[in-house]
């Protein structure tokens, strides 16, 4: 089925309908297009868009929006595959190529901001799965989430690995006068062979680098997720330096390091992936991850104390506690109420926050 001619929003017979995904509530239609090839959309309607982080959480936000559920980004080390299953879904390919897109989401979302009990808490975006993946270019749901909180005047923040970023700046700027507006960016690898092979469906490192100079230019204090860090793979001296330097010269503010955490879920299918394209690291992948989900906390350390002086080198406002919970370091980070100068903390977003 292609896309062109067809209106996102319009209401499809029953007959017409996809047999339902597994059980998934409120599927509208599945949609295949030659330009993902091997990728189903299932569009649904969305009965709830804010979605509450749980209390136990030590995140500094309580609510977040995914417009998307699975993603065609398909990192291989990506934390929230794991969350693909509760749709009975694999953590693996199904993730990638079985993407959910709430086609309605801005127009729940905007009902529940108008509501008396609302009190414009911040609503993070990127939490979860890529709210600027490829398939926004045609689903265009982000104008009108960003319009929906702008207008009920709750703070956001976006952390995005998309390029279709830049195409909403004018609108974030428009925003970013009535609420705090908070950008990230997440750039894990700057060689380019490798990230075609560990992220093959994310912009180059040059488009995102270009992305953080346009959000700068805008007036954005961009943040910079030079995460996860991959020993042996982009976590020498000079990868780093040459990683920082980059980052540096396309304006950004700040950057949030951390070395890679394999949940369960990514862990199999990142191993794999380390079995088939770097098998040469297998046996020390499998000693780091193989009975946890971090690196070693000596690694940890040692990374730290070799990328703090680089930082200061590069003029990057960040710091990191390696002693932190990594969720309470990465939460920290994304607050968008955070003062100018406060130290970027790195911490990973827990997974199914829909």
């Amino acid at each position: 089925m292609r896309w062109s001619g067809q209106e996102i929003g319009r209401e499809v017979a029953a007959e017409q309908r996809a047999p339902a995904l597994l059980g998934l509530s409120g599927l509208v239609r599945s949609v295949r297009t030659p330009q993902f090839h091997g990728v189903t959309f299932h569009e649904v309607t969305a009965k709830s868009a804010l979605n509450r982080v749980p209390a136990a959480s030590s995140m500094p936000f309580g609510w977040t929006v995914n417009p998307y559920r699975g993603c065609s980004h398909a990192c291989v080390y990506c934390f929230a595959r794991s969350s693909h299953r509760y749709l009975e879904l694999d953590a693996g390919a199904d993730f990638d190529q079985q993407v959910i897109v709430k086609i309605n989401v801005a127009e729940v979302l905007r009902a529940e901001l108008a509501k008396r009990s609302w009190q414009r808490s911040l609503v993070a975006l990127g939490t979860n799965t890529d709210p600027y993946q490829r398939a926004e270019g045609r689903y265009r749901l982000m104008p009108g989430i960003i319009e929906a909180l702008a207008d009920s005047g709750t703070p956001l923040s976006i952390l995005t690995k998309g390029t279709l970023l830049r195409r909403d700046l004018p609108l974030l700027e428009r925003a970013a006068h009535r609420v705090p507006v908070d950008l990230s960016m997440s750039i894990a690898v700057f060689d380019d062979e490798l990230q075609k092979s560990i992220e093959p469906g994310t912009p180059t490192t040059a488009a995102r680098l270009a992305t953080v100079r346009a959000a700068a230019d805008a007036g954005f204090r961009v943040t910079v997720f030079v995460m996860p860090i991959m020993p042996w793979l982009t976590d020498s001296d000079a990868q780093l330096d040459d990683a920082l330097a980059r980052i540096a010269d396309a304006g950004a503010a700040r950057v949030v390091f951390g070395a890679l955490h394999l949940r369960p879920g990514a862990k199999e299918w990142f191993l794999e992936w380390i079995d088939r394209e770097h098998p040469e690291l297998a046996t020390g992948y499998r000693r780091f991850y193989g009975s946890a989900s971090y690196a070693p906390a000596s690694y940890r350390r040692n990374l730290a104390r070799r990328v703090r002086p680089l930082l200061t080198r590069h003029g990057l406002d960040a710091q990191e506690d390696e002693d932190q919970p990594e969720q309470r370091r990465r939460a920290a980070s994304r607050a968008a109420h955070e003062p100018a100068g406060a130290p970027a903390l790195d911490l990973a977003p827990q997974p199914a926050l829909f």
